[in-house]
């Protein structure tokens, strides 16, 4: 150990001591444990607390026998980036990003963060060089903004969600303290209509204008306020034009109340749940108190508006309580163009976030937010001042900067702003630069056009684009400027595609080669006692997943350095099928494994705990094909000729026998789906599409559609992730749903009967799909080791 620093971790309402250690080659972060006067580590059952801010040590977890002291371990290596934080309006923290998506928040005292982050620019490979400058930067107190980010943004090279959060990470917003929760803007004012029109500005909120504003006769009791203040003989530190802030411990924990661990935190909060009326229950009255009706309130959103659909729905059954009509509280009453599904409320949101009139007003929101609109004479022309203890700067009372050093002003204003929140950073102090607008007609290349845009225009290549010599295709990858192709029993690792992995040797072992020479470099035996081997997934460069009859999924660590394989060790092997495991798939952006057996079932699996989540039942038949879609986490399973559709918690979204549709007449096993595939374009497109390859040798193309449901629907394969009782349309519980979302088929592609318009009995089954990076092209391998490709006219 070459340091030991005394630390407070925060995630949520959990306010932790603990001791953060740095070693040779990793860092430490163990919990319950804590410093002696003499430098000794203590365990904090035995020993008092070391932390001397009375504020911060009355938010310390106080039973301490229920928790066990616990200690984790990070490869220097795995850090990704680390960024000054602040407390309770201090500048005293630091939020340290793991590679894998992780994230931990560390308040530190007598500014030993800036000795923490020092020290870890020096030893942390992806830090090196950024110590100095950056303390510097902090110091200043200034608005700092790198401008690569706005450009990329301006340029429209990445969506208005993706900036917002690199603002609000920039800002110190973080996921791990409630007080400083991401901020994301209202965007919609229309909660009635059946259907959106995304061209009306009508449908879209002010976003020039803060929450407080949105109304003339909300606008101007705002301003009654302010003046009556100013005119008065009160105090004129506290004039402002709101007393309350739009994102705090309590707005977050409301909107996220059906999810845990937020219901602890909003009981913990509000000592139970609240009345009725007031609890998050309807997006429409939600928007209606935000906007117009209710004078203390002036909540922004957060990000899972725009991400994710299970805060929307209680599948925990919490008992919220009952309206006084009676009603009892249950799932979010969405609006009527969201069909009563809190997916399509998700995807249609996400849409108008990037939509054309968002896009070009979004600035004027980062102005108030952000920018310069956020504090001083552009604020009170704004109508976007905040009581005085909600600013880092401007949270000193009436007598200046000494008024913190008084404790008693300290502890209060720190208590104001553990309720109320914080203003975030200010990050600008000009007009920040709109978005550029669409790009017209010659100004740039034009971008091809995706091939599930103009379904009807697809034709196919006449000669294979590539062919193979040895047996089926197994995999094509579409890199920007190539497209590599491999065969059954061959996996290319990521992330520079220059090497394979090949298995289906006789002695049941493993070997690497290069995929341009074709020169095996390395032969590995490790696998020999699980059997024959039947499919792999490869997430990374360092991770192998293998699975086969002997039922067993296995994930090994591999390391491949300079053509050499310097080791292929077991990292955890899965047990949870009872028969072979015939195919699977893996999203290292979801951490998930995917893997589909012969016992009819497929399994979720954790990527980065190595743990059983949840199981996919209800399949008819051996899993044929897997595929997770990287951007909504939606996955696709495939068993015989039938489609389903799952979501990641394991609730089955729809399902379809693809053998029952008009293009195929009979249900043989011809019509068994052997390779699926997701476009992902964007999310929320509604265009996107599901590709499926066929026994057949026809690849056929399916998108989801809602209808309204018959008074008595099919019987269709449940899954311990879905809800029996289903929405109605206001989105309480009910026996039945307005609307159903279910599979339709767009088009069949035949290849030999698009070429020579006969359609052929004897066409090679199709055993893998790829799509270019542009989306414009359809790559389709077959049985007879050749690639065609499909494009528009």
């Amino acid at each position: 150990v070459k340091a030991k620093v005394c630390v407070v971790v925060v995630s949520g309402l959990s306010v932790t001591e603990g001791l953060l250690l740095f070693g040779t080659d990793s860092l430490y972060m163990c919990e319950g444990f804590t410093l002696s006067p003499a430098g000794d580590v203590c365990c904090r059952k035995h020993h008092p607390t070391g932390v001397r801010d009375a504020f911060v040590s009355s938010m310390l977890t106080k039973d301490i026998s229920s928790s066990s002291p616990s200690c984790k371990r990070w490869p220097y290596q795995d850090i990704r980036d680390v960024r000054f934080m602040r407390f309770l309006l201090e500048e005293n923290a630091l939020e340290i990003f793991m590679q894998n998506g992780y994230s931990t928040f560390l308040v530190f005292f007598n500014k030993d963060h800036v000795s923490a982050f020092k020290r870890l620019c020096s030893v942390v490979p992806a830090l090196i060089g950024r110590g100095v400058a950056e303390v510097i930067t902090n110091a200043r107190k200034t608005p700092v903004m790198e401008k690569t980010t706005q450009v990329k943004w301006q340029r429209g090279d990445i969506s208005n969600f993706e900036y917002l959060m690199h603002l609000n990470t920039l800002a110190g917003r973080t996921y791990s303290d409630l007080m400083q929760y991401p901020v994301f803007p209202w965007v919609l004012a229309d909660y009635k209509s059946e259907t959106l029109d995304l061209t009306k500005p009508a449908t879209f909120r002010d976003l020039s204008k803060p929450m407080g504003a949105q109304t003339e006769k909300r606008r101007d009791m705002f301003i009654q306020r302010f003046n009556e203040v100013e005119n008065g003989e009160g105090d004129l530190a506290v004039r402002c034009h709101y007393c309350t802030h739009y994102s705090s411990a309590i707005i977050v924990s409301s909107f996220l109340v059906r999810m845990e661990p937020f219901s602890h935190t909003f009981l913990t909060l509000q000592g139970g749940y609240d009345i009725a009326e007031r609890m998050f229950h309807s997006v429409k009255k939600d928007w209606d108190s935000a906007s117009r009706d209710n004078m203390s309130d002036v909540r922004e959103l957060i990000p899972e508006f725009y991400y994710l659909p299970d805060f929307l729905v209680n599948t925990n059954h919490f008992k919220l309580g009952c309206m006084q009509d009676g009603t009892t509280l249950g799932d979010v009453v969405l609006p009527p163009w969201a069909k009563g599904d809190p997916r399509e409320f998700i995807r249609v949101h996400r849409e108008a976030l990037e939509s054309e009139y968002v896009s070009s007003h979004l600035h004027l929101w980062i102005d108030l937010i952000f920018g310069h609109c956020q504090q001083g004479p552009a604020a009170v022309e704004s109508l976007n001042t905040f009581h005085p203890y909600f600013y880092a700067q401007r949270g000193k009372g009436t007598r200046g900067q000494d008024a913190l050093r008084d404790p008693l002003i300290k502890s209060t204003i720190q208590g104001y702003v553990n309720n109320f929140g914080q203003v975030p950073k200010q990050l600008f102090n000009k007009p920040h630069p709109p978005r550029a607008g669409s790009k017209k007609e010659g100004s740039a290349p034009a971008q091809p056009t995706p091939f599930f845009f103009r379904l009807d225009k697809l034709k196919p290549s006449i000669q294979p684009f590539k062919e193979l010599l040895r047996g089926p295709v197994g995999q094509v990858v579409c890199l920007d400027k190539e497209v590599l192709v491999v065969e059954k029993n061959r996996l290319l690792i990521p992330p520079l595609w220059n090497v394979y992995f090949s298995w289906g040797f006789p002695d049941n072992s493993c070997s690497f080669g290069h995929y341009t020479t074709e020169k095996t470099f390395a032969v590995c035996e490790s696998m020999c006692d699980w059997g024959k081997m039947l499919c792999a997934a490869c997430p990374n460069q360092a991770t192998i997943v293998t699975a086969g009859i002997s039922s067993v999924v296995c994930v090994w660590d591999v390391s491949i350095s300079k053509d050499k394989l310097t080791h292929m060790k077991l990292r955890q092997a899965l047990y949870g099928h009872t028969d072979a495991v015939t195919c699977l798939a893996v999203s290292e952006v979801h951490g998930v494994i995917a893997s589909g057996s012969r016992d009819l079932t497929c399994i979720l699996w954790d990527l980065e705990e190595l743990n059983y989540i949840t199981q996919l039942p209800g399949h008819k038949a051996s899993i044929t094909a897997l595929a997770i879609n990287d951007l909504t986490g939606e996955i696709a399973s495939c068993a015989g000729p039938v489609l389903y559709l799952w979501s990641m918690k394991g609730q089955l979204l729809t399902w379809l026998d693809t053998s029952c549709g008009s293009d195929v007449t009979s249900c043989s096993s011809d019509g068994d789906i052997l390779s699926v595939c997701f476009t992902q374009r964007h999310e929320w497109d509604p265009q996107n599409v599901i590709v499926t390859g066929c026994a057949d040798g026809i690849v056929r193309i399916w998108r989801t559609e809602y209808t309204r449901t018959s008074p008595d629907p099919p019987q269709q394969p449940t899954s311990p992730g879905q809800d029996q009782s289903a929405m109605t349309t206001d989105g309480m519980s009910g026996p039945s749903q307005s609307w159903e979302r279910h599979l339709v088929l767009c088009r069949p592609l035949n290849r030999s009967e698009a070429v020579s318009r006969r359609r052929y009995k004897n066409n090679p089954a199709v055993t893998a799909l790829a799509m270019s990076r542009t989306h414009a092209t359809l790559l389709v391998g077959d049985g007879w080791g050749r690639v065609f490709t499909w494009t528009c006219e």
